[in-house]
């Protein structure tokens, strides 16, 4: 009974074993994947987590802050009696405690200042985390149809060794008869053996990507990753019909790359204000409760007496005016203002170098569009080719050499045409992605 069970455990562990191998990724669960565990995307998670708790900090200062203290003493020798406040000599045990409060009532706004800037570094933040996952998400999407390139040529090589095996079995049987001489044969061999090593480098070409997207997901059992198996048609272009200037303007809104500018300024600028918080004065306020007991009192009063006696209070308005501090508050300011300027340039900067990747990207979406259209073409005439340079060669009127170079002339124009099939979908992505678009909302 006992092996029965073992064996049926290993059973289903097996079968649990190869349905784990037997997983395949698609582009959207790749792109969740690495949007989840990427390390660069964790650590703008936490920038977020610690714009929070400076949040917290600067609502913090406009909270009394509030301490209470106590002490309790042993006394031998001469001392002052914290009740008469008398020396005396004796042994004697004292206990005092007190209350205190304060609270900031002005400080050139800078109270305010901190927590308007603490809410902007929050939104910077959240800005950063997004422009992150974008730039993962592009990346993800790069490698993943890389291996889709390299899968569709390993495809296109594989399908014309079979008809190379095909017309070299026809060669053979020519040549046993005696229609085509014996080099014929020779050259669909050595074309044959040619497309084997390139099948070979092929598959090589597709392991080694798929160990780098595994990599870049930071799967560790990238032996047996594997993407999904599907159809890979070419999205609708609708984008590349709207005006680049639309576009453009859609980017603006959309892209991080602007908007971290723009906080980064409103950041600068609100450094500046709190700098020249240091101009003013302070006024802060104050309270203060205390009271005292000690055991030998001359008064012979006991323990909550003597704290109901004793007691006190402090209360009032404290002002600091600053008159000179070395010239820091000042070179404070006019660094917060050469902070200001940078960052007004900075945004400048990326406004102009977002209008500049966006048009560059629209020019390289048509330029694929261009190239793949021109590639169907070739194929088509590249295939007319072919067929007519085999309906040739199977009845003597050409040689081997010249319809191997119509197959490979085809094989060629294949090629180039999933070469620029997946050149155009990740340009095309790339145009969308800068439209506001997300790679995880792409339909591949």
């Amino acid at each position: 009974m006992r092996i029965k069970i073992l064996i049926a455990l290993l059973t289903l562990l097996s079968i649990f074993g190869t349905k784990a191998q037997e997983k395949k990724w698609t582009l959207r669960e790749c792109v969740a994947y690495a949007l989840e565990n990427n390390i660069t995307i964790k650590q703008s998670e936490l920038d977020i987590e610690s714009a929070s708790i400076d949040k917290l900090t600067a609502l913090g200062n406009f909270i009394p802050s509030m301490s209470a203290n106590g002490t309790l003493s042993s006394n031998t020798g001469a001392n002052i009696n914290p009740v008469t406040n008398a020396f005396e000599t004796a042994t004697f045990t004292s206990f005092t405690t007190g209350v205190n409060v304060g609270l900031t009532l002005f400080d050139g706004l800078r109270n305010l200042r901190q927590l308007q800037r603490a809410k902007l570094n929050k939104l910077l933040s959240q800005y950063n985390l997004g422009k992150s996952k974008d730039d993962i998400s592009l990346f993800i999407a790069n490698s993943y149809l890389q291996v889709l390139l390299n899968k569709e040529s390993l495809k296109v090589i594989e399908k014309q060794h079979d008809i190379t095996l095909e017309q070299l079995q026809r060669t053979k049987d020519l040549v046993d008869a005696g229609v085509l001489p014996q080099g014929d044969l020779l050259e669909i061999e050595a074309t044959s053996a040619d497309e084997l090593t390139r099948i070979v480098q092929a598959e090589n070409a597709v392991q080694i990507s798929l160990i780098s997207l595994a990599q870049t997901l930071l799967i560790k059992d990238y032996e047996s990753f594997d993407i999904a198996k599907q159809e890979y048609l070419v999205p609708s272009a609708e984008i590349l019909e709207k005006p680049v200037d639309v576009v453009m303007t859609e980017a603006r809104e959309a892209r991080y790359e602007v908007q971290i500018a723009e906080q980064n300024k409103l950041l600068a600028e609100k450094d500046l204000q709190l700098a020249r918080g240091g101009y003013y004065p302070t006024l802060n306020a104050f309270f203060g409760y205390n009271t005292r007991w000690a055991d030998n009192d001359f008064f012979s009063r006991g323990f909550t007496e003597q704290l109901y006696e004793n007691d006190g209070f402090s209360y009032g308005l404290q002002l600091n005016v600053p008159l000179l501090n070395g010239f820091t508050t000042r070179a404070n300011v006019k660094r917060s203002k050469v902070s200001t300027r940078r960052a007004e340039f900075q945004l400048e900067q990326a406004q102009l170098d977002l209008d500049s990747n966006v048009y560059q990207a629209y020019l390289d979406a048509r330029g694929a569009a261009e190239a793949y259209e021109a590639s169907l073409v070739s194929v088509k005439a590249q295939e007319r080719a072919y067929e007519y340079a085999k309906d040739r060669y199977d009845v003597g009127l050409t040689n081997a050499f010249d319809f191997s170079q119509s197959k490979f002339r085809l094989e060629n124009a294949q090629s180039q045409e999933v070469q620029n099939k997946f050149d155009y979908i990740f340009k095309l992505k790339v145009l969308e992605l800068f439209f506001g678009i997300k790679i995880a909302d792409i339909k591949l």
